[in-house]
């Protein structure tokens, strides 16, 4: 028990440095602070110069909560719970496998530092995105799971900083769900996920904006804003109700396992779920909303 405390404490304080070093250090490429604030003025001047609704104004509805939710997410909730329950569950699985006589590294199918970096790169984005591609399925399908859910898709107006309104459960349950896929590959370094993490996050920044893009032939590769539009929309035919467009950053999957839907222009469609007038406005409530034993 003890070793785990200590993991505990050493993510925390380790957590805290490098968060201390990013806001200080602007002198390197994959700093994930200045690379997020940079990502966001970009998609946000685009949404500003190319407006898919025009009526929409440039501090859309809900705008400063989900700014608080962006930043919050991608960096404290990360100091709070997630930096420490990875190191602490990545710890117990191992143990887990060493009374049985095996590792990490006796499961891993093969490393890519064998393959040439592009390609090692490629299998990473593909073997993440599509494990994510199934856990979103999973928070649509699940009841407990889709309550948290929920406050993604409260969202009544999509803007950039949209993309990284959700409650904190969610990324516990695509890490946990991504651990062993990773593990089972391995061979990563820091940069290597810092390629892929920063694409990820201008797809998605993109794919919540106020741009009525669909990125032509690669529509059917790329999530893309006329696409996930339809992802948020209240009203959906039966024999899709339980979601579409599950992509995150790509598309590819929904095309594959049929669970694309975009019947027309998504432009004016009304967003949210039945029931959203109910649904609380601020971030505690929200937090605390599934919790709730009523819901």
């Amino acid at each position: 028990m003890e070793k785990y405390i200590d993991i505990i404490k050493n993510s925390y304080s380790g957590y805290w440095n490098y968060l201390k070093h990013e806001l200080i250090s602007i002198n390197h490429w994959d700093n994930f602070f200045y690379g997020l604030i940079g990502i966001s003025l970009i998609v946000w001047l685009l949404e500003i110069v190319f407006p898919w609704r025009k009526n929409q104004s440039v501090f859309r509805k809900d705008f400063w909560l989900d700014t608080f939710y962006m930043f919050f997410n991608f960096f404290f909730l990360n100091l709070m719970v997630l930096i420490a329950l990875s190191n602490t569950v990545a710890a117990l699985f191992d143990d887990g496998l060493k009374t049985i006589g095996l590792s990490i590294s006796s499961l891993q199918l093969f490393d890519v530092d064998t393959l040439p970096k592009w390609l090692g790169l490629l299998i990473f984005f593909l073997v993440s995105d599509f494990v994510q591609w199934n856990t979103h399925r999973l928070l649509h399908r699940v009841p407990f799971l889709w309550n948290f859910h929920k406050v993604h898709h409260s969202v009544k107006e999509m803007g950039f900083a949209a993309h990284l309104r959700y409650h904190w459960m969610e990324p516990v349950v695509y890490k946990s769900l991504l651990y062993i896929p990773i593990a089972i590959i391995g061979g990563f370094d820091a940069q290597d996920v810092a390629i892929v993490y920063f694409f990820s996050i201008v797809i998605g920044h993109l794919n919540h904006a106020n741009l009525g893009w669909d990125y032509g032939f690669l529509k059917h590769i790329l999530n893309n804003p006329k696409m996930h539009i339809w992802h948020h929309a209240k009203e959906l035919p039966k024999h899709v109700r339980f979601g579409v467009n599950y992509g995150l950053t790509l598309s590819l999957w929904d095309y594959l396992f049929k669970t694309n839907y975009i019947p027309y222009n998504g432009k004016d469609i009304e967003l949210g779920f039945d029931g959203d007038d109910q649904f609380p406005k601020d971030f505690l409530s929200q937090e605390i909303y599934p919790l709730n034993k009523k819901q």
